[in-house]
């Protein structure tokens, strides 16, 4: 299959998941790895991934939790400086193991109690340690292997933020973190497989996704929006253990 016909899906879905709907942008690059080298495609997707952040940010700039963002955004900047430094010596494939579990453990946590029938917890509030320790690990594999969504929901979600504000904090930690990484990609060579010629309708595709994404959020009923945030939470988490297995067994 030519890899063209799979990386404008993947740039809608990152600018649907800056929109509002996240881990949907996660799922683009194992999407387009069925095709092409995984370092050549996030290094494709990896302008989609800048440019719709900011677009995100202007979508959501009233709507965000300061509390939490005061929390994460060291953290996950703190945690991108580690994995410059773990890059060289932890296999990602543990990382990815260890990112998919967390993320299962969520959405198997939520929906037993829900089957049970047990009354939810009450919501949590922002605090300093959990925060800073779910962000740390956020922004770890956020470097090493773009999925940075189940430990940031993890903490968030239990939290019950209003759906446009858990939108919004998600999508300010991003651009900031993403925007963060820039240097490390470029003195990396990320950008020497970037197809120039490609960026611009792919830019384009994200932006759609983008609004699309913001739309989606604004129609979704609170409880459905939660629900549909762990149904795509729990789908990037069987992929990244299917991969971070698969990459233990044939390394």
């Amino acid at each position: 299959m030519d890899p063209i016909y799979l990386l404008y899906p993947a740039a809608l879905m990152v600018g649907t998941a800056k929109g509002g709907l996240s881990s949907i942008g996660s799922l683009a690059v194992p999407l387009v790895a069925l095709v092409m080298n995984p370092v050549t495609a996030a290094a494709l997707l990896l302008p989609v991934y800048i440019v719709t952040d900011w677009v995100s940010v202007g979508l959501y700039r009233r709507h965000y939790s300061a509390p939490n963002l005061k929390i994460m955004i060291p953290g996950m900047l703190a945690g991108v400086a580690l994995a410059t430094l773990l890059v060289t010596i932890a296999p990602e494939a543990l990382l990815l193991i260890l990112t998919g579990v967390i993320g299962l453990w969520y959405c198997l946590r939520s929906w037993g109690r829900a089957l049970l029938k047990r009354p939810e917890p009450n919501a949590t509030r922002p605090a300093l340690i959990p925060g800073l320790g779910w962000s740390l690990l956020a922004g770890v594999a956020s470097y090493i292997t773009h999925s940075a969504g189940p430990p940031t929901q993890a903490y968030l979600l239990p939290q019950r933020l209003p759906k446009l504000e858990f939108a919004g904090t998600i999508a300010l930690c991003f651009a900031v973190v993403n925007l963060s990484k820039l240097p490390g990609y470029w003195l990396a060579g990320q950008f020497d497989a970037l197809d120039w010629a490609l960026l611009p309708g792919l830019v384009a595709t994200g932006v759609a996704g983008t609004a699309l994404g913001r739309w989606l959020t604004g129609v979704l009923p609170q409880a459905a929006y939660v629900r549909v945030i762990e149904a795509l939470l729990l789908l990037l988490s069987v992929i990244l253990l299917t991969k971070g297995i698969t990459g233990l067994i044939q390394p």
